[in-house]
């Protein structure tokens, strides 16, 4: 077969002869198994031999097999063994293989790959070959390619095909001319436009073209992956058939990818494939021919993989639209339906859940069905018991609680001595009984059947709560309906009276044994939170007592700063009084005492901080303290609730006299870590010293709960004066803040006048909250931070409630603050508060404009020209106060939405001299009236 230039194909005669092509035809390749009728017929026999006695005692291929190496592999069809190659590992226990004396491919088992000897390592025989000339066009279809090779496929089946060698490849690949008849096969295959013509090498250049890869001839630029023989249509019909050559037997090679040739007689001595010379032939061009197929074998790998990756992506793309599609659609159709869904499930619910209750009112008796058997089941097997360490625990704790309670009564040290060891024994008998119910109620499970009753009657008026529910709503929806549907389909169900009296007694004793546990659960769950903070607190102060040697220490200091700070002062005034002062050493001694009185408040600071901590002591631990330690002031400090301070004094403060403001009580200004204070005297005597402290310390305790959101002036400190029977009560200074005073300078805009409101607002409902009334609420109590926040003064602390709006009789604008009830001589309320409030309002919104007040002195409300929603708000305040509270009053509408139109003010058109000008004036006119007010401001 090689070296002849021409080359006979038949079917018989012993001249060459072509089998059908039975591998991939439209890459123009095919291999052929060349041999000579008689030798290389006899060498395949021996071969198939000898592999049938080696490979069943071979030893199997294990990890990763050597691609250039020749195993032997057990067919699938006719389960004979054959020399092959693997081409690729698809997975641990599967590879590709290639036998390589017939040129097809199988998928096989390791176990079915095995090694053999090395006289079996001979070069393949099946050759490769291509037509000459031909190339596959750029960019062909496989549509069009699967057309091609069927085409090529009617041209050479089962016919007689004349083939001329042109030349070989380096990949032993052999370029060959075939013909049927005068027809030539590769003119026709591009006359059909299947294939193009390309220019190859004759067989004189063939060492030159050794280099060329052959996917230049158009294999490498298909756009699809081309098809595996076992994909190909009718594999049958190029099947090579079982039979023999020259009566001899030959191998099954059903399904084997083989093309035969068999030399004639005459050929046999010019060139025998059987003998050495050709054998040795076929091991060198082998080598390339392996190469060719495993980069041909991963090329349809990757092809048939991107083939599959594109059909992927477009399904992709199709679904993904589709579901975009589908979810616009459901989005319209949810926001059509869904703001209505839950109220339409729950009005559907609700008349269900009316009929189940009108049926159980008509029958009591009705059934419950299965949530009833449930029910029984789960408190007849899972019965709880109380706690056995609860009792004595209990019993230890009211033990405790008594002992601590003498304590803080007890006014002698002897007997408090007494009482305190008793107590500590107490105490670690409590510690004790704690631990051991701790244990006991961690191995039990007595929250598992809380949820029992919840579903089961339907009768309870209280609902779950937004922490209560687990789950998704739609299914606690679903869960609920399920079961009033049940109930309502068993309630159609006519019983005679016997079952009816069952059920209902077993019901009644369900519900009864459930509230029993429900009860035992909330007794024995707070019990158990007690004794785990009792235990966590406990165990800081079991075998010790606290000390105030800190306190004391932060005292002595602030005694001697004070010392200091009175002896600068001294020096201070003596160098002023000097004939020859001199003002350098003044400066230098007023920064000393600067930062001496700095020091002071810090340390004032660091004591209140310490008392905080042993107030917080002695109302949980250690009642004892105050009787041990009496010179601390420790219950002093307690019953002030924290505003009392003994270590504060008048003379230490640089204070300069307010006289404007000082025609009820003396008031000074003062400056403490950069801000001002105001510190107004209240005359005190033996009776009245206490209720004072008793009044500040309630006011105090209302602002400091919520502090900036309370609304009200906060109060700095309360000290008492050693030299002279007066009270200071030391408050932040906001000069020219009144209500009053801003109202005469630069009246508030309408929305300036809306957020001062409400902070005003916040105050009283603070204090009504606190049982406090005010009793003295004017303009001039009423203070404007930054134009944008109201807060409440603090009132006389000497005087009672009903003392205090005796006084408040101020008239502003025409509008007397005192309510008719009042008036009329009756106590003073929360609603008189109210009604001084809702008159400070009307005065900012009407400004100047006129309006009448009725026999009562009630002003009218309805003929004024005002927003809608704060007249009504005013209407209310004025007329129906009784039935409202400082709380409704912030939830008015006016308060919830931003107001710009609330309030016509004239028009100003002044130049801006002549407005500030005019400012000042009423600012001056303001203070003055004020200095001779009766009603001025407490401060």
């Amino acid at each position: 077969l090689w070296g002849r230039d021409r080359i006979f194909l038949t079917t018989a005669n012993h001249e060459y002869y072509l089998l059908s092509c039975r591998s991939n035809l439209w890459q123009f390749n095919t291999f052929i198994s060349c041999f000579p009728s008689d030798s290389i017929n006899c060498d395949i026999v021996k071969i198939g031999c000898v592999l049938a006695e080696v490979c069943p005692q071979s030893n199997s291929v294990f990890g990763n097999p050597d691609l250039n190496k020749i195993y032997a592999g057990l067919f699938s069809e006719d389960k004979c063994w054959y020399r092959c190659k693997v081409q690729k590992v698809i997975s641990d226990e599967k590879c590709l293989v290639r036998y390589v004396d017939y040129g097809n491919t199988e998928i096989l088992n390791r176990s079915e790959i095995v090694e053999i000897p090395l006289n079996l390592q001979f070069p393949d025989v099946a050759k490769k070959y291509r037509l000459w000339g031909l190339q596959i066009p750029s960019g062909q279809e496989v549509t069009q390619f699967d057309q091609g090779r069927s085409f090529l496929g009617s041209l050479i089946f089962e016919k007689e095909i004349k083939m001329r060698h042109k030349v070989t490849y380096q990949d032993g690949t052999i370029v060959a001319q075939a013909e049927y008849g005068n027809v030539d096969i590769g003119e026709e295959v591009a006359k059909k436009g299947y294939a193009e013509k390309c220019k190859l090498p004759s067989s004189n250049n063939a060492p030159e073209e050794k280099k060329m890869d052959p996917g230049q001839l158009g294999i490498g630029n298909l756009k699809s992956p081309i098809p595996l023989w076992g994909h190909r249509p009718n594999p049958s019909a190029f099947a090579r058939p079982k039979g023999r050559f020259n009566g001899r037997m030959v191998p099954d090679l059903k399904g084997k990818t083989l093309v035969g040739v068999v030399f004639p007689k005459s050929a046999v001595g010019d060139f025998n494939l059987g003998s050495n010379v050709s054998l040795e032939k076929i091991k060198q061009d082998q080598k390339l021919i392996e190469e060719n197929e495993k980069l041909k074998s991963e090329k349809e790998d990757l092809l048939e993989s991107y083939r599959e990756l594109e059909l992927k992506v477009e399904q992709t793309s199709l679904e993904l639209q589709r579901a975009k599609a589908t979810s616009v659609e459901l989005t319209k159709h949810l926001e059509n339906t869904l703001h209505r869904h839950i109220g339409t499930r729950m009005k559907s619910l609700a008349a269900k859940v009316e009929i189940v209750k009108e049926v159980r009112r008509a029958n009591v008796n009705v059934c419950c069905g299965d949530d009833l058997s449930d029910a029984v089941k789960v408190v007849a097997e899972g019965h709880l018991v109380t706690p056995s360490s609860l009792d004595e625990l209990e019993k230890i704790w009211e033990e405790y609680n008594l002992a601590q309670e003498k304590i803080q009564i007890c006014q002698n040290v002897n007997e408090g001595d007494i009482l305190i060891a008793k107590r500590n024994e107490v105490r670690q008998k409590l510690y004790t009984a704690v631990e051991v119910f701790i244990v006991e109620v961690d191995e039990l499970s007595l929250n598992k059947r809380l949820k029992t009753l919840q579903f089961f009657d339907l009768n309870d008026e209280e609902s779950l709560n937004s922490e209560e529910v687990i789950g998704n709503v739609d299914e606690i929806l679903e869960k609920i309906e399920s079961d009033v549907c049940k109930e309502l389909e068993i309630s159609l169900v006519e019983q005679c009276d016997v079952d009816k009296e069952i059920i209902l007694n077993t019901y009644n004793e369900v519900l009864r044994k459930i509230r029993s546990e429900e009860r035992l659960i909330t007794v024995v769950q707070a019990k158990y939170k007690a004794s785990i903070e009792f235990k966590k607190q406990i165990m800081e102060w079991l075998n010790k007592r606290p000390n105030v040697d800190h306190l004391l220490s932060i005292k002595k200091t602030l005694k001697g700063l004070k010392a200091q700070l009175r002896w600068k002062l001294v020096e201070k005034n003596n160098l002023e009084e000097a004939d020859d002062c001199d003002e350098s050493e003044i400066e230098k001694v007023k920064e000393e005492i600067i930062q001496l009185r700095h020091c002071v408040f810090e340390k004032i600071y660091h004591e209140q901080e310490e008392y905080e901590e042993l107030t917080s002591l002695v109302q949980t631990w250690f009642p004892e303290l105050p009787l041990l330690h009496p010179g601390a002031g420790i219950l002093r400090y307690m019953n002030s609730g924290g505003i009392l301070t003994v270590s504060l004094e008048r003379d230490i403060l640089d204070a300069e006299p307010m006289k404007e403001l000082s025609s009820k009580r003396p008031l000074v200004c003062s400056e403490v870590d950069g801000q001002k204070v105001l510190l107004k005297g209240y005359s005190v005597d033996m009776n009245t010293e206490a209720t004072v402290i008793q009044r500040a310390a309630r006011y105090h305790k209302a602002w400091r709960e919520s502090k900036e959101e309370s609304g009200l002036l906060p109060l700095m400190f309360l000290f008492l004066c050693k030299s002279d029977p007066l009270a200071y009560l030391m408050v932040p200074y906001y000069p020219r803040a009144s209500l009053g005073a801003v109202q005469a300078s630069t009246p508030l805009s309408a929305e300036e006048a809306l957020k001062v409101m409400k902070g005003v607002a916040h105050g009283l409902r603070t204090l009504h909250k606190a049982d406090i009334i005010h009793g003295s609420l004017h303009h001039n109590n009423v203070f404007v931070l930054n134009r944008e926040r109201g807060i409440v003064g603090d009132f006389d602390f000497t005087k009672s409630v009903s003392q205090r709006t005796a006084m408040n009789s101020v008239v502003i604008g025409g509008l007397n603050l005192m309510s008719p009830e009042l008036k009329a001589g009756q106590p003073p309320s929360p609603a008189s508060d109210l009604y001084a409030y809702g008159c400070l309002f009307l005065w900012l919104c009407v400004q100047n404009q006129e309006f009448e007040i009725n026999e009562d002195g009630i002003p009218e409300v309805d003929a004024l020209h005002l927003d809608d929603d704060v007249k009504t708000l005013l209407s209310s305040l004025i007329y129906c106060r009784n039935s409202m509270t400082a709380e409704q009053v912030l939830n008015a509408e006016c308060f919830l939405l931003p107001k710009i139109t609330l309030i016509a003010y004239p028009e100003k058109d002044y130049e801006c001299e002549e407005k500030e000008e005019l400012e000042e004036k009423h600012l001056d006119m303001y203070e003055e009236k004020a200095k001779n007010s009766e009603d001025s401001f407490d401060q």
